[in-house]
């Protein structure tokens, strides 16, 4: 069994998430139920491309309304760690410097339902960037293993929270 890890949303995502999942679990349902009801009604299922599509797009719906229970169950809901705190984490944005290079880059620790309503880019807390950040204090450098297997170094510039 997989962890279960807190997905911080803002009230908006959480409210927009919620919305979908009434959508689907609802008036989404019943449509694609009828959907496959008058396919079937067609006659053979095996040459029925109507039901076909619409059997996969309810596979599809309902892979997505598991998805948003979860996200829902475990959701952290509110507004981030206050400017104050001054230390990463989920709903703050970060601004980096990588070690050996001036450029800078700032990005929102977040979830990918927020990357859904932001222009901002989003990275995971439970990345391996992610991780490596959180807790960090501006000042402070951090070093994660990325994916390929190389060693990044992160120095940590700016940390304020999210204000959407």
């Amino acid at each position: 069994m997989s962890e279960t890890t807190e997905t911080w949303l803002t009230q908006e995502a959480y409210d927009r998430l919620a919305a979908e999942l009434e959508h689907l679990s609802g008036p989404a349902r019943v449509e694609i139920t009828q959907r496959i009801a008058a396919a079937r009604a067609e006659g053979d299922l095996k040459e029925n491309g109507g039901y076909h599509a619409a059997k996969d797009e309810q596979g599809k719906m309902e892979a997505r309304i598991r998805q948003l229970n979860q996200i829902l169950r475990t959701a952290k809901v509110g507004t981030p760690p206050s400017a104050d705190s001054g230390v990463a984490g989920p709903g703050m944005v970060v601004t980096v410097k990588y070690v050996g290079d001036d450029d800078t880059e700032t990005f929102l620790i977040g979830s990918r339902e927020e990357a859904a309503v932001t222009d901002m880019t989003v990275y995971s807390a439970q990345s391996p960037m992610g991780k490596a950040l959180t807790g960090a204090k501006p000042g402070e450098t951090v070093s994660y293993k990325a994916p390929s297997g190389a060693e990044i170094s992160l120095e940590i510039v700016e940390v304020d929270p999210y204000t959407g």
